[in-house]
């Protein structure tokens, strides 16, 4: 019997249900209509090269890969069998004008056998995160969740909150939507539980307790103020809680509370009331906190105007950790279920997943899924679409915030689409720019140069493909700002060219412009929907996606006329550029504009493309020294604080006996450097400087 296909694959009619032998199959596929020589790029191609993998694809399940004419991959699936899959794809009729396009772009095929359908699908999942293939529906998340962590490698466990690998032993709670959640629920566990969030190295050189032992947040192990056998009991008891049995650790926490107070211990006992109406605030302040549900993750699915939202929201130990709203990429004929499904394959990909997962709408594969996420998790994973009861509740707020989240993200893409607008007519581009690039460098005398570069377009900024370039060439003079201007668009655009050459401006005949794409149509316009035709317009200009539509300088006239000058160099000259120079006295508002074959202009105080355009150079500005300050930093941890002139080996031991950690340093006063012992006044002072001198 044909598996039954998912997601992407095209629907078998009822005639493909009778076809139960390969031999059949192989006749299905003589059948086809010949072409003698089917047009490069067209549908008969691809059926052709489809038609020419299924003579070596697998009878069992597995994963298939369609493969474009330059190595790229358009799209990733899986199958119970792959070959059965696979021939629906070499049918004449019944295809859609999406599948056509795949097809048509296929020129190869890879398959990947494994031992069930739920080994396929945890594959297919990990190779869509990995590959992004463009026919399949992408998970677009630029950044992991934050947890909870509980170290278990000091004697004194730590804790704090963790974002990105988990090479740390101890236990991880979470995932928490935000750092915020984190940042509130830790503060609340520190006032219930007493437990450290210093780290390890500000332990070690305490001599007396901090600040966080004298509001009651911390109980002191640094110094002996509470012994680790009580200290450890602590911790039991915030792991215990994090665990999810909260109910348990305050009802022992209300008895210790009675005891005590029967044996006139009224500190004690009044310290454990105040540890309990913490607990209280942990479970009380988190919005919505179920009563039926102890552990789950609600996911809850809306599209309009051809965007898809999936809200989801974490609830663990019966409280509410965050919500978070992410926007897959999926084609707008997709069906929501299989955009659902899909979605859950790859989120789960990378992080834990609970026992509970509750969904807005149900899907095809849902004990297919249930079993790979079970077998991903070590426990078995109930994946539900609730109809009734609180578990309903909890989706339909789900539901109601993700509808609220996807009218705001299309509010703001709207707004976005009048700004670009206007910055096309304000600055003479024929269309709204796509991608925007904003260069700036961030320097001090020199040292730790680091060049920045941002993105931003129709959706706003693509932290994603921002870019940090740390400058390279001994032959510059320290301070050269042309000269890493120069270094940063080299290095930019000499891969550019090689990752997705294009023809440029001036190799094209007199008069003719490239082809108008999707990516390059005005905003609010989309490309007519067809077959062939759509595909190989999706084909020409993959390449010119990630090429810039405008080039924004953090300078004047200088940097504008080296970045030309080297782009020129490089045989570049259809790419418009703009220099954006700081007014007098750095006021912002009385900025200048520098463009090609333009004298220089500046835009009225109150104009929303100037407000826009500040907003984009601020960003740079932020990225660039954020990204300098932590070379910086790097570079102080590995050389050691000798760096600083006036600072040897006994007096970096004095500041760090004094203040515990390279970070306390930076951020000490002034007054502060000059009160530690062995400092004098002047090496305070070289200290203070290094630190606090801003970055250019």
């Amino acid at each position: 019997m044909i598996a039954r296909p998912t997601r992407d694959a095209p629907d078998l009619d009822a005639d493909d249900a009778d076809i139960a032998e390969i031999d059949q199959e192989e006749a299905l596929i003589a059948d086809l209509p010949e072409e003698a020589e089917p047009a490069p790029g067209s549908v008969a191609m691809g059926r052709a090269a489809i038609a020419r993998a299924i003579k070596h694809a697998p009878n069992g399940p597995g994963v298939y890969r369609m493969i474009g004419p330059d190595g790229a991959v358009l799209y990733v699936g899986k199958a119970k069998s792959i070959k059965r899959r696979i021939v629906a794809y070499t049918r004449p009729t019944g295809l859609t004008a999406r599948i056509m396009r795949m097809v048509a772009a296929t020129a190869e095929m890879e398959f990947v056998s494994t031992g069930t359908e739920t080994e396929a699908l945890l594959l297919e999942a990990n190779l869509i995160k990995q590959l992004r293939p463009r026919f399949n529906v992408l998970l677009r998340d630029d950044k992991s969740f934050p947890y909870i962590l509980i170290t278990r490698d000091h004697v004194s466990p730590q804790i704090s909150k963790h974002r990105g690998a988990r090479n740390r032993p101890g236990d991880y709670y979470g995932p928490f939507a935000s750092v915020w959640a984190v940042n509130r629920t830790i503060n609340a566990l520190q006032k219930a539980f007493l437990v450290r969030s210093c780290s390890d190295s500000f332990y070690e050189a305490r001599t007396r307790p901090c600040l966080l032992f004298q509001i009651k947040r911390c109980a002191g192990p640094c110094t002996g103020e509470v012994n680790h056998t009580d200290y450890a009991e602590y911790v039991r008891e915030a792991r215990e809680f994090l665990s999810g049995r909260s109910k348990a650790v305050k009802e022992q926490l209300a008895r210790e509370m009675e005891t005590a107070s029967h044996e006139l211990e009224f500190e004690r006992a009044a310290a454990l009331r105040d540890r309990l109406a913490a607990l209280s605030a942990v479970q009380g302040t988190q919005g919505i906190n179920p009563r039926s549900v102890e552990e789950a993750d609600v996911f809850a699915i809306h599209q309009e105007g051809g965007a898809t939202c999936v809200q989801v929201f974490f609830f663990r130990t019966g409280q509410n950790w965050g919500n978070h709203a992410l926007y897959p990429r999926a084609d707008r004929t997709l069906e929501i279920g299989e955009v659902l499904e899909s979605f859950l394959a790859q989120f789960y990909e990378d992080k834990p997943c609970p026992r509970l997962v509750l969904i807005s709408h149900d899907i095809a594969e849902r004990e297919l899924l249930e079993e790979a996420l079970s077998t991903r998790a070590g426990h078995k994973v109930e994946v539900a679409a609730p109809r009734r009861g609180e578990k309903r509740d909890l989706v339909e707020h789900a539901l109601q915030n993700a509808r609220e989240a996807l009218g705001r993200k299309l509010a703001e893409s709207a707004s976005q689409a009048r700004l670009l607008a206007e910055l096309a007519r304000a600055f003479d581009l024929k269309t709204p720019p796509r991608r925007i690039e904003v260069y700036d460098n961030s320097h001090i005398m020199g040292s730790n140069a680091v060049g920045g570069m941002i993105v931003a377009g129709p959706e706003g900024f693509s932290k994603s493909q921002y870019r940090k370039f740390n400058i390279r060439s001994t032959e510059l003079t320290p301070g050269d700002d042309y000269g890493m201007m120069r270094e940063v668009l080299t290095r930019r655009f000499s891969r550019l060219l090689k990752e997705a050459p294009r023809a440029p401006a001036s190799s094209l005949p007199e008069g003719e412009t490239p082809p108008e794409s999707a990516d390059t149509l005005p905003l609010g316009a989309t490309p007519a929907p067809g077959g062939e035709a759509e595909g190989a317009q999706e084909e020409s200009t993959a390449a010119a996606s990630i090429w810039p539509d405008l080039l924004l300088i953090d300078g004047g006239p200088g940097q504008l006329k080296a970045a030309r000058e080297t782009l020129a160099s490089l045989g570049i000259t259809d790419v418009p550029m703009v220099g954006v120079a700081k007014g007098p006295d750095r006021d912002a508002g009385r900025e200048t504009f520098y463009a090609d074959r333009r004298e220089p202009f500046r835009l009225e105080p109150r104009d929303p493309v100037l407000y826009f355009v500040q907003r984009l150079r601020d960003e740079a500005h932020r990225f660039a020294i954020g990204s300098h300050r932590a070379r910086r930093k790097k570079d102080i941890t590995q050389s050691g604080l000798q760096e600083i002139p006036g600072v040897g080996p006994t007096r970096k031991r004095a500041l760090l006996h004094h203040f515990g950690t390279l970070k306390a340093i930076e951020r000490a006063s002034l007054a502060d450097l000059e009160g530690v012992p062995g400092v004098n006044a002047a090496t305070a002072r070289a200290v203070y400087d290094f630190f606090h001198v801003k970055a250019t």
